[in-house]
């Protein structure tokens, strides 16, 4: 299929429409981004899966090969340049290897762990000597590496981090004492990226070694879920680093720390994506095996309904996590082309689009949460036991809404970084926004739009939903001003709006440019999938919408903002019972996710 190279701003889907011709899709990958995929996919299957209950039990050794294995596959240098024994391919094919793994359970927390928040701080941060010493290790896996952010008494509030670097007297080392919490692949990292506050303000990253005097390592703590994965804390008593160990700047660690997160959300999101569609088939081939009242319980439609949730919803936030990769690509070529290095750009892409990072993190997270509850009660009783494999799925799915950020964390976050935007003049909120209050005081538009073709009514509906997103953040910027930050129940409101109709339109997209080279007839049931979730996200915004309206007005003003969202969230009722049936049926037939 043909893609432009359309530049957009990152935040901009609420005021902007989006021509489907400029979405990237998953049938857009080449032959050799889809051979990468499999490869993601074939370990899994033949390596991680056969092993899962012995990595469960923290078997010596067995993870790290496992990671050493990936390594030599050339799965852990996806993104990493060539001259550090990378494939140097592009961010869309780095997440696509992330979904490929994403079905591994324990092993994609060490390998996101590994290629994510430990690699690219001394990718994008490290100096040359820095990058020489330790990527290709880092990449070929002989080196394994791990990030060292949170500590006992900061988790979200990682800026409130207690670990000191105090300067020798020579001033050529620095020596680090403190404690961090939570480290995946602490167990068995070689390279640790700890940070730090330099004489106990200056917020700095370092790079220690496993071997370094002083560092010691807690024992392998007892989760709920990822069992498999290496997490201990890891403490630093006098812990002697030379100067040179320093990653960045002095007093420029939160640079680090956030920027690295913006890549981290959208690559877990990816993994969630994998992790997903492996239950959702899990849960298809249970229910056309098991037998009830003399026919597989498949047939029902209790189940089929849960069979074609699960595929919706995997489906939709698909949509929406591979249109955002390549926006991110464009704007990382956009970037280099303006004289910015690989590592500047890709920095920079990420930054610029970090809203959607952390609102797919969210619903990435989520969408996996649903999927394995679903599986689990497709199972019944077995689902229950932990000799079927959704008793792993469920526990293992857990904790993606808490780490990279909580998913409170990063709502809130969608809607701070939305405001600052249109606060610095990079995204022009204001006009779209009194163009709505404007709107409220006139007559209704009861349209009369000609345009039949496929999704017009419903790219009308889109439209109409920003309308309601920009009313009710509108609002709510002059209601409580400097204080909006306060009123977290109000910004998750906004945030649950801005993510529903980011992926519902990215589902519409998806499918309008697919029937355009396929036909209508080809994606019937991508088509029923896009209505489906728009009908509910009409549902969602609605309920949203009132839940922060009536928390923040009352009287004649209520009333005014009710009635705007009643009509902002207007839209025909659609069958959405028999076009779940219709995508229950593909996948009882394929016997798989098949979407």
């Amino acid at each position: 299929m043909e893609v432009t190279n359309k530049l957009v701003k990152g935040g901009e889907f609420i005021i902007k429409p989006t021509d489907a011709h400029d979405v990237f899709t998953p049938a857009d990958f080449s032959e050799e981004q889809n051979m990468m995929h499999q490869t993601a996919l074939d370990f899994v299957e033949k390596e991680v899966q056969p092993l899962l209950e012995r990595l469960d039990n923290h078997e010596e050794g067995l993870m790290r090969e496992l990671m050493e294995k990936a390594g030599q596959l050339g799965l852990f240098g996806v993104s990493i340049p060539e001259e550090y024994g990378g494939l140097n391919m592009d961010f869309p094919t780095s997440l696509r290897v992330t979904e490929g793994v994403g079905g591994g359970h324990s092993f994609p927390v060490a390998f996101a762990a590994h290629t994510g928040i430990a690699m690219l701080p001394i990718l994008y941060f490290g100096t040359e000597e820095q990058k020489q010493k330790y990527l290709p290790g880092l990449t070929s896996g002989e080196l394994m590496g791990a990030y060292c952010l949170t500590e006992p008494g900061s988790g979200s509030d990682a800026l409130g981090a207690k670990t000191k670097a105090v300067l020798t007297e020579d001033g050529e080392h620095y020596v680090l004492n403190g404690q961090k919490m939570w480290i995946t692949n602490g167990g068995f990292a070689d390279v640790f990226v700890v940070f730090a506050k330099i004489d106990g303000e200056q917020f700095t990253g370092f790079i220690v070694e496993k071997n370094t005097p002083g560092l010691s390592l807690g024992n392998e703590e007892h989760k709920m879920g990822i069992k498999g994965s290496s997490t201990r804390q890891v403490f630093l008593s006098d812990v002697k680093v030379p100067k040179s160990a320093i990653l960045g700047e002095i007093g420029k660690g939160h640079l680090i720390a956030f920027n690295i997160l913006n890549i981290g959300r959208i690559k877990l999101a990816a993994a969630c994506l994998g992790a997903s569609k492996m239950a959702a088939t899990l849960s298809v081939r249970y229910a056309n095996e098991r037998v009830q009242f003399k026919l597989p319980i498949s047939k029902f439609g209790a189940i089929k309904y849960k069979l074609a949730e699960q595929a919706i919803r995997i489906y939709a936030v698909e949509s929406a996590i591979y249109r955002a990769s390549m926006d991110i690509a464009r704007m990382e070529q956009e970037l280099l082309s303006k004289g910015q290095s690989h590592n500047e750009a890709l920095l920079g892409a990420a930054r610029e689009f970090a809203v959607e990072c952390a609102i797919l993190k969210v619903e990435g997270s989520e969408v996996l949460d649903y999927v394995v509850d679903e599986g689990v009660q497709v199972y019944g009783g077995y689902g229950f036991s932990a000799d079927y494999p959704m008793d792993r799925a469920y526990r293992d799915s857990r904790i993606n809404r808490i780490f990279e950020g909580t998913n409170e964390i990063n709502r809130m976050l969608a809607v701070d970084m939305i405001l600052k935007k249109g606060l610095k003049g990079e995204l022009d909120l204001m006009g779209p926004a009194q163009a709505v209050q404007q709107e409220l005081m006139a007559i209704p538009d009861f349209n009369t739009d000609e345009d039949n073709s496929l999704f017009a009514a419903e790219l009308r509906t889109i439209a109409k939903l920003k309308k309601a997103i920009l009313m009710v953040a509108g609002t709510a910027v002059q209601k409580y001003m400097n204080s909006l930050a306060k009123e977290q129940e109000v910004l998750m409101n906004i945030a649950d709006m801005a993510i529903k109709v980011y992926t519902a339109e990215s589902t519409i997209l998806r499918v309008q440019k697919e029937a355009g080279v396929k036909g209508e007839e080809a994606v019937a049931q991508q088509i029923d999938i896009a209505r489906v979730y728009l009908s509910d996200t009409v549902d969602h915004v609605n309920k949203f919408g009132k839940e922060a309206i009536a928390s923040m007005t009352e009287g004649d003003e209520q009333r005014l903002l009710a009635l705007g969202l009643k009509r902002f969230t207007k839209a025909d009722l659609y069958n959405a019972k028999d076009a779940r049936r219709r995508i229950a049926d593909v996948l009882i037939q394929a016997n798989e996710y098949a979407f």
